[in-house]
């Protein structure tokens, strides 16, 4: 690890229980020390783990902050591939450019490859960190700020007035939700699969977050007496001189099919003194039914942002846990410089019932380095487009259409919370 003028490299060790406190309040501090709720710092130290988080000391400071989860992650073909969430990186302003950033990055994919996971994924406050790590943007989602006074549903699907929509206490119908939310994971790449303790990240509710707002309300979507779909949201009300002028604040939403989802999204558009419907954190996916439903896209105000960030940790392995929507036969020419175990050729052979990836010492068909692999890994980014971008040089003319082809999927890949 390098060190500079103002101080030697800190040292970097696997976290202690009885440090979690010190550690923790290291991480706060980096992303602007306004402390959270008992219950956040509760279900957050229920929910690290220990033996894989790290922290770079200086003495007895807690300088730096880097942790994973053990995720398994859906991607194209429905297959639940192990995962490592990377998450918690901070690294204190007294210590910047000592190379602790780095050296935690290191010393976890190294540790992710000895564990067997295929893939690194995280969700970054800055894009612009970790691409020198091999991470790059895999999901996108959709922001909107819906104007539901201007704004009509139209040609909702047939079955739409058979779901039964009511309200329920979030946390008396959590495993009911959680049971929906199960059997949706393997339909979308990107969804993870949620661990012991994870359901309680959807019921947490500080004031703080509130914004004003109500507390986390929540709806079912009934059929013939079985849930088949929930939304969660907060209701800001407001007056002005014309009247009620609420919001409708969306947290999460899940439906079992279109008409279920229909009668979510109308129940949302018409609840009394609101006037408008606010879809923001983790957003929606971008292929979802509800853009075309709506009566005019551009008083919904959509925003694309980005959301989960991959990367390939040991290439082979990643490539051969998903499917391709169309065969592919290629050899790529891959430049990993941070893991160079993936760089050389690997050729790809895959089609919609499995895949083999092995080095070869054929000729390249296309050119480029993990990050592209990674945004194109989930089917969300095409390669032709990086490609366009001047990100993947294309060898062997048609490889890069072929292999495009087949990455894609029939669903956008879509991360539903953060971690």
């Amino acid at each position: 690890m390098a060190t500079d003028a103002t101080g030697s490299a800190p040292g970097l060790r696997v976290l202690r229980r009885d440090d979690w406190d010190k550690w923790y309040d290291t991480l706060i501090r980096g992303f602007g020390g306004v402390p959270e709720s008992t219950e956040e710092r509760e279900l957050w130290n229920s929910l690290t783990e220990i033996d894989r988080s790290l922290g770079a000391w200086d003495g007895d400071e807690c300088v730096g902050t880097a942790g994973v989860f053990s995720f398994r992650l859906t991607v194209p073909g429905g297959a639940s591939v192990p995962a490592a969430g990377v998450t918690m990186v901070s690294v204190a302003a007294t210590h910047r450019r000592r190379g602790v950033l780095t050296s935690m990055m290191r010393r976890q994919l190294d540790d992710v490859r000895a564990s067997g996971e295929p893939l690194a994924v995280l969700t970054a406050s800055e894009p612009a960190i970790y691409g020198r790590f091999g991470y790059e943007a895999a999901t996108f989602h959709l922001n909107a700020e819906i104007d539901t006074t201007r704004v009509r549903l139209t040609s909702l699907p047939a079955g739409t007035d058979d779901v039964r929509v009511r309200y329920a206490v979030p946390a008396d119908v959590l495993d009911s939700c959680e049971a929906v939310y199960a059997r949706l994971v393997p339909s979308r790449p990107g969804m993870l699969a949620r661990q012991p303790g994870w359901e309680r990240l959807e019921l947490l509710d500080p004031e703080s977050d509130r914004e004003g707002a109500s507390p986390l309300q929540c709806v079912l979507a009934e059929r013939d007496g079985e849930t088949v779909g929930y939304a969660r949201f907060r209701v800001k009300p407001d007056w002005d001189a014309a009247g009620p002028d609420g919001t409708v604040i969306l947290q999460s939403l899940a439906a079992l099919d279109p008409a279920a989802d229909a009668a979510l999204w109308r129940f949302l558009f018409g609840i009394d003194l609101t006037s408008s419907l606010v879809v923001r954190r983790r957003g929606r996916p971008v292929d979802e039914g509800w853009r075309h439903w709506v009566s005019d896209i551009r008083r919904c105000r959509p925003q694309l942002l980005d959301s989960l960030y991959l990367r390939p940790v040991d290439l082979g392995a990643a490539l051969e846990a998903r499917t391709y929507q169309a065969p592919v036969d290629v050899v790529f020419e891959v430049e990993d410089a941070f893991c160079p175990w993936n760089s050389g050729r690997w050729r790809l052979r895959g089609d919609a019932k499995g895949a083999s990836c092995e080095r070869t010492a054929d000729a390249a068909d296309l050119a480029l380095s993990i990050r592209e692999l990674g945004a194109a890994y989930l089917g969300g980014v095409s390669l032709a487009s990086l490609a366009a971008a001047g990100r993947v040089r294309e060898v062997r003319q048609g490889a890069l259409a072929e292999a495009s082809l087949g990455f894609g999927t029939a669903v956008a890949p879509w991360l539903p919370h953060g971690f």
